[in-house]
C-alpha cells in the first residue's frame, strides 16, 4: 500500500479545542477528567466532557442532524484551519475525488434517549422532531460532515467499537490505492450519553476516579468524548521531507470474546505485526508507541504481553487516556492526532496520573514526558469483539 501525506489535522477533547490547546495540556501533563455531572446520569465515575458543545448552532439546512454528536463534530471542524485545508484539496483533486471516512460507536444515541423519554403518553410514538437517519444512525456523522464540507466523494461510516476511527485510515488507504479517490477526510466523533455510561458501569469497567493506565492500582476506564480529523492525500510529485505520513496500517479480528481481550494479546500482536509489514519497517524502527491503554486490569495486561512479544522491553510507550479519557469510537483518531503532534514536536506524552507501576508488565512504560527526535510512532486501537487496528505515522522514509 502507498504511504499517504497528512495535510490537515485537528482534534478536540476535554483537554482542549484544537491542537494548540491539546499540545499545551499534554506538555503540562494536565488532564481533562472530572467527576461525572453529565445531564441526569447518576454514576460514580469521572468523565471527559467537552465544554460548549450544546452552544453550537446548526445551519438551517442541516437541522435534521441536530444532536450532541454532530454538534461536537462541527465544533472540531472549525479548529486548526481544517476546513481551509480541505478546500485546498478540493481545488487540487475536485469534490468527487475527496472521500469521507469516519468512525463512531454510539453516534447520536443521546438524542434517541431524549426521544424515548418524550414518547406520546397514549400511543408510545416518538416525537415527530426525532430524525433517526440524521442523528442515531452511525452514518449520520459521515453524511453531516460530508455536507458541511461540501464533498461529493465516497462516504463511509465505520462502527467497530473502540477501533472505529483507526480502521477508517485503512478504508481510505484502500480507496486511494484502488484509484477511486485521491484524498480523504478521516477521523471519528463520539459523545457522552447515558447508554454508554450505564453500559460500562453494568460491566464493572468504570473507575471511580481518573483512570490510571498500566498502574498497579488501576481500577477501570474513564469515558470521554472527542472529535478528531485528518486529511490524507496521495502525492505524485517530490515528497515534503517535513511532512508527517501515514506509513502503515494493520488490522486483525481475533473474535476471542465480546467484551474481553485475548489474554495473550493475540489480535493486538497480529495488528501491530501487520502494520509493520505494511510500512516496511521492523520493530526497531518505532520510536514511541501510543498504547490503547484503557486502564482496566485485563486490557492493559493483554496489551503489555503483545507489546513485549513484538517490540521487547525497550521501546518507550504510554497511554494518553489518563488525560482524555477513553473516547471510544473517536479514540483512534484522537490518539492518531496526538501521535502526529509527538512527531512534529519531538516529545512522548506520559499522561497526567502516575502511581505504582504494575511491574508484572515488562514494557518500557514512561512515567514522565520525554523529549527527543521522533521519526516513527505506532498507535494502537482495540475494540470489543476483538476488532483491532494499529497505525504507523512518521516522516517520509
Amino acid at each position: 500500500m502507498s504511504i499517504l501525506m497528512i495535510s490537515g489535522v485537528t482534534a478536540t477533547s476535554c483537554i482542549g479545542r484544537g491542537l494548540e490547546q491539546t499540545l499545551a495540556a499534554l506538555h503540562g501533563r494536565r488532564g481533562g477528567l472530572a467527576p461525572c455531572v453529565f445531564r441526569d446520569v447518576v454514576v460514580d465515575t469521572w468523565v471527559g466532557e467537552v465544554a460548549g458543545v450544546d452552544d453550537e448552532e446548526m445551519d438551517a439546512d442541516l437541522r435534521d442532524f441536530n444532536c450532541r454528536n454532530n454538534r461536537l463534530a462541527q465544533l472540531a471542524l472549525s479548529q486548526d484551519g481544517f476546513t481551509d485545508a480541505v478546500e485546498v484539496a478540493v481545488g487540487r483533486w475536485g469534490r468527487r475525488r475527496v472521500g469521507v471516512f469516519l468512525g463512531t460507536s454510539t453516534a447520536g444515541m443521546l438524542r434517541t434517549e431524549w426521544a424515548f423519554r418524550h414518547r406520546d403518553a397514549v400511543n408510545g410514538q416518538l416525537p415527530a422532531e426525532f430524525v433517526y437517519a440524521g442523528t442515531h444512525s452511525p452514518y449520520s456523522l459521515t453524511e453531516f460532515v460530508r455536507r458541511k464540507l461540501g464533498l461529493a466523494g465516497p462516504a463511509v461510516a465505520v462502527s467497530s467499537a473502540c477501533s472505529s476511527s483507526a480502521k477508517v485510515f485503512a478504508s481510505a488507504q484502500r480507496m486511494i490505492d484502488c484509484g477511486l479517490i485521491d484524498a480523504a477526510v478521516v477521523g471519528g466523533v463520539d459523545s457522552l450519553c447515558a447508554t454508554t455510561l450505564y453500559g460500562f458501569e453494568s460491566l464493572g469497567l468504570l473507575a471511580k476516579e481518573p483512570c490510571r493506565p498500566f498502574n498497579g492500582d488501576r481500577a477501570g476506564i474513564s469515558i470521554g468524548e472527542a472529535a478528531a480529523y485528518m486529511l490524507v492525500e496521495r502525492v505524485t510529485g517530490p515528497q515534503d521531507r517535513e511532512a508527517v505520513w501515514l506509513l502503515g496500517v494493520g488490522e486483525s479480528s481475533d473474535a476471542y470474546h465480546m467484551s474481553s481481550p485475548h489474554p495473550e494479546g493475540l489480535g493486538a500482536r497480529l495488528a501491530m505485526e501487520r502494520a509493520l509489514v505494511s510500512a516496511g519497517l521492523g520493530p526497531e524502527h518505532i520510536d514511541y508507541i501510543n498504547l490503547h491503554g484503557t486502564g482496566t486490569v485485563a486490557n492493559d495486561a493483554a496489551e503489555a504481553i503483545a507489546i513485549a512479544n513484538v517490540f521487547g522491553t525497550a521501546t518507550p510507550c504510554s497511554s494518553t487516556k489518563g488525560a482524555t479519557g477513553h473516547t471510544l469510537g473517536a479514540a483512534g483518531a484522537l490518539e492518531a492526532a496526538i501521535c502526529v503532534l509527538s512527531i512534529q514536536n519531538g516529545f512522548m506524552p506520559s499522561g497526567p496520573y502516575t502511581g505504582p507501576r504494575d511491574h508484572a508488565m515488562e514494557i518500557n512504560y514512561i512515567s514522565q514526558n520525554q523529549g527527543g527526535a521522533i521519526s516513527t510512532v505506532l498507535s494502537n486501537s482495540f475494540g470489543f469483539g476483538g476488532s483491532n487496528c494499529s497505525l504507523i505515522f512518521g516522516r517520509s522514509i
